[in-house]
């Protein structure tokens, strides 16, 4: 059965919710268009995160980046978009999204966004 990009991202139970590790994902074909010329923009996302009680799954994460493929984004807002859409979906302990994009122009754009859970216990 063929699959379809999608922007649902699924998870799973984490193995381990004691523990801090860090996961990370790295997609070096991640490719969007730009909003202004409709070009092509090719980039290499990386994803680190340390999960609370649930992992995303990867087949949804390959699926979720797939469906920017034909749409329109500036690098600043496609990166924070995954951000918000990976805590949306996990509820991580912290996550870190970076946006590696390929030249264009003569020029190489690195977007780095970040989250932090609020503190658990209160203080």
């Amino acid at each position: 059965m063929p699959t379809h990009p999608t922007k649902e991202l699924d998870s799973f139970p984490n193995p381990n919710p004691e523990r801090d590790y860090t996961i990370e994902i790295v997609s070096p074909e991640f490719t969007c268009v730009c909003p202004m010329t409709g070009q092509p923009d090719f980039a290499e996302i990386t994803l680190r995160y340390v999960p609370d009680q649930t992992c995303v799954e990867l087949k949804s994460l390959k699926l979720y980046y797939w469906s920017y493929r034909d749409e329109g984004a500036f690098h600043e807002a496609v990166t924070n978009q995954i951000l918000d859409d990976i805590v949306r979906a996990t509820a991580p302990r912290e996550a870190e999204v970076i946006g590696k994009f390929n030249v264009r122009g003569g020029l190489y754009t690195t977007v780095t966004a970040t989250y932090r859970a609020p503190d658990r216990d209160g203080a």
